[in-house]
């Protein structure tokens, strides 16, 4: 029996090479349209959620939970949104994470004014659904991508995302103001323009995105296997070679790394008498530094291979933490400092700076 994966995609035509290369440009243009969407979305859960949640809950011990429950969500959305591409392709998975993680800052908003702790963590799971589609949609810029350029296709929608990840945390102050002229508490302001943004990058997507790269180039490998003798019709989706297996542990052990500094910068900033335009900035800037690399990274990957290039990663990052202890020694000193020259005085950060008791 015909599978319905096989329908969709034998109803592609395969374009020549010349149109193979048209579409291949629109498909990045669209990814990078939905990444700048995107990176505006994701920036909220990173900059204010361990705020919100140590706001609404009183307790610094719990900061870490809305990072802990939106990765969760991020983790099952990202195996349900490939098993949608895999059947209906990248306009339906991309378009469904989307949405699901815009209504979850929708709800992320609601828990905020109506102070439902239950349904801040029910949201924050959801929320994380746009974040894992941020992350898988850059991949749609290479289904159709030549094997010597893939690594620069995703470098591409990689660096479009710092365009929305970096401004959107140095938009926390305004966005705070907004919300406050709403009556909404001012730390739910991001999770507004999250909730735009992942719906209009999920609409991006779904209404652009055409013809389906993910189904074309299916189409295409069948079309390849026929003209070699093989036989077409049914849709086989390979196993995850080896290098899959080590290259996820490679983005899970650097993923460890990147939440536990950018779920504690915020509240270590604010318990440091910094002000939420100045955490905004230093978010940003951790951002763009994460992205605007992967121009070169990219090419790097095209170029000399991913194994010499995730090797090289881990030694940056194992230098680059040896020439952090003078910071981490200074900074410090410097918290001595300033605790001996004010006593008695401490920063609560759901009061403001310099609040007494």
């Amino acid at each position: 029996m015909t599978s319905p994966e096989s329908i969709r995609t034998r109803s592609l035509a395969v374009p020549d090479a010349e149109g193979l290369a048209r579409v291949q440009k629109r498909t990045l243009t669209v990814v990078v349209a939905g990444q700048v969407l995107g990176g505006a979305g994701l920036a909220a859960g990173i900059s204010v959620g361990g705020l919100l949640a140590q706001s609404m809950l009183g307790s610094d011990g719990l900061a870490g939970l809305p990072t802990g429950l939106f990765t969760l969500g991020s983790a099952l959305t990202a195996f349900l949104v490939g098993r949608f591409t895999q059947r209906w392709g990248r306009r339906a998975g991309l378009g469904i994470g989307f949405a699901a993680g815009g209504l979850g800052a929708a709800g992320v908003v609601i828990a905020a004014v109506t102070g439902l702790v239950p349904l801040l963590f029910v949201s924050l799971f959801v929320y994380g659904a746009g974040t894992a589609t941020n992350l898988q949609a850059r991949y749609a810029g290479t289904d159709l991508a030549a094997p010597s350029r893939r690594g620069t296709a995703v470098s591409i929608a990689m660096v479009s995302t710092t365009l929305g990840a970096v401004a959107g945390p140095n938009l926390i102050t305004p966005l705070g103001d907004l919300a406050a002229s709403l009556g909404i508490p001012p730390l739910a302001g991001p999770f507004l323009l999250a909730a735009v943004a992942y719906l209009a990058a999920g609409a991006v997507l779904f209404a652009l995105l055409s013809p389906d790269p993910y189904l074309l180039a299916r189409a295409i490998t069948q079309a390849e296997r026929a003209d070699d003798g093989g036989t077409s019709p049914a849709v086989v989706v390979p196993r995850p070679a080896r290098g899959a297996y080590a290259g996820a542990t490679v983005m899970i052990l650097t993923q460890i790394a990147m939440v536990a500094i950018m779920t504690m910068t915020p509240i270590h900033m604010r318990a440091h008498h910094q002000s939420l335009a100045a955490v905004g900035l230093v978010i940003g800037l951790h951002v763009g530094a994460m992205y605007l690399p992967s121009l070169l990274t990219g090419a790097l990957v095209d170029r000399i291979g991913r194994v010499p290039m995730a090797i090289a990663s881990g030694v940056t990052a194992r230098g680059r933490g040896r020439r952090g202890g003078g910071a981490r020694r200074f900074a410090r000193a410097a918290d001595r400092r300033a605790r001996a020259a004010r006593p008695g005085l401490e920063l609560r950060p759901d009061l403001g700076n310099g609040a007494r008791h």
